[in-house]
């Protein structure tokens, strides 16, 4: 079963989006169902079977999220992060700027969903094997 620090591992592989594909091969493999990622702080939750959960405490300090998304910056932005054009801290900051709260990772579906501070879904993304 996953713990916290196996994740932690395997996300410090983690230098751009570029090598996001691998980063979710690994911990499906590991037995991670499905996990939210918290842009205000970086706390992730990670679900498994059986009620399993592993949680990688807050990352940085509190970042505030804008009330309002800015869809278009947000596209842009992420698009160019897949690409590898920037890193993990740039991705985060530019995520709460443009609104974004978390996103939720669903490893049955390879789906990525990104939400609002009010839970309102953003955009649901699915997930290649590779970039």
């Amino acid at each position: 079963m996953f713990t916290a620090d196996l994740i932690k591992a395997a996300h410090s592989k983690v230098k751009s989006g570029a090598d996001f594909p691998s980063y979710i091969t690994e911990i499906k493999g590991m037995g991670v169902t499905h996990y939210e990622a918290y842009v205000s702080d970086g706390h992730i939750e990670y679900h498994g079977t059986n009620q399993h959960t592993a949680i990688v405490p807050a990352k940085y300090e509190a970042i505030p999220i804008a009330n309002t998304v800015q869809w278009q910056n947000f596209t842009t932005e992420l698009k160019a992060h897949q690409q590898g054009k920037t890193d993990y801290l740039t991705f985060i900051h530019m995520c709460a700027a443009s609104g974004i709260d978390r996103w939720q990772i669903c490893m049955d579906k390879m789906t990525c969903t990104y939400f609002d501070k009010v839970g309102n879904e953003v955009l649901v993304e699915e997930i290649p094997l590779s970039i």
